[in-house]
């Protein structure tokens, strides 16, 4: 029997549909479902290597839901096939302050990022930032992309194209690749007067945002050593 998660009441379940409304816009692929208590991690991928020699960073996104009874189980299913169950669940409410059931899609095949778990602590914060900085570097690498990509381009050139792009460092935040500008745009994680605060542990950058985090890992050391 696939396990269930409930949510303390619609407006969590419309924003969880928005989320991975977003995500499925951007990688149309999997999302992580993992429970733990009364707190739901859902994780979607955003970039990342599509083989040994690929130096791609992987890059994620991260939304944390309460929940109105605890739950563990940890699950990777098909980001359509969730938005379809949050979708239907929408359509069935009678009370919108109740707590909403809503079961998980059979598993999906594994993607490689999501056998990869970030750590959940040991984080050490780094100087901040905001969407002035990220969004221009978004919306540039977004147009550069469109441009060196016509339509009907196979997809191993789309990829080479959207990891040089992504890959790249952002000026003056040489230890981010634009990449997690693109991720915190793209997810709806960047407002106008919000403060962007960086953390590092080991290979993994955070990006926090009172609307998301996005997880980078990039090969190489710490920056704290």
């Amino acid at each position: 029997m696939n396990p269930e998660f409930s949510l303390t009441d619609s407006l969590s379940l419309g924003d969880l549909q928005v989320y991975l409304g977003r995500a499925g816009r951007v990688d149309d692929g999997s999302a992580r479902l993992i429970a733990s208590g009364e707190v739901l991690a859902v994780y979607v991928g955003v970039l990342y290597p599509s083989g040994l020699l690929d130096a791609s960073p992987t890059v994620l996104g991260l939304r944390t839901f309460a929940l109105a009874s605890a739950s563990t189980f940890d699950a990777v299913v098909p980001v359509r096939a969730l938005i379809d169950r949050l979708v239907r669940r929408q359509n069935e409410l009678v009370d919108p302050t109740a707590p909403v059931t809503v079961d998980v899609p059979p598993q999906a095949t594994a993607a490689a990022w999501a056998a990869i778990s970030p750590p959940r602590g040991g984080w050490s914060p780094l100087a901040s930032t905001g969407a002035a900085v990220l969004e221009p570097v978004a919306r540039a690498g977004i147009a550069e992309v469109a441009a060196a990509i016509p339509t009907g381009t196979g997809e191993q050139i789309v990829h080479r194209v959207r990891a040089e792009v992504w890959g790249r460092s952002i000026p003056g935040l040489e230890h981010l690749p634009a990449g997690a500008a693109f991720a915190a745009l793209s997810l709806g994680f960047l407002g106008a007067d919000d403060e962007v605060r960086v953390f590092e542990t080991g290979p993994w950058m955070r990006l926090s945002t009172p609307r998301g985090h996005v997880l980078v890992k990039r090969k190489g050391r710490s920056l704290l050593g």
